[in-house]
């Protein structure tokens, strides 16, 4: 998938974003379960290494 698919409206929109959502969730679940993992962990720098990426996708 392409930007000119949608340029040329070959691709609806909302198909188009449904199918990046499919990949970009669970990669968000994914960091945050390693943020809380490092955080309970006590690997604090790893913990404040991935921080800010975290608060990134939760603005996001």
């Amino acid at each position: 998938m392409t930007l000119a698919d949608l340029e040329f409206d070959y691709i609806n929109p909302y198909d188009s974003s449904s199918r990046i959502n499919a990949v970009i969730l669970p990669e968000f679940v994914l960091q945050g379960a390693l943020c809380l993992l490092f955080l309970l962990s006590g690997h604090w720098m790893m913990f404040l290494f991935s921080a800010p990426m975290l608060y990134y996708n939760v603005r996001l």
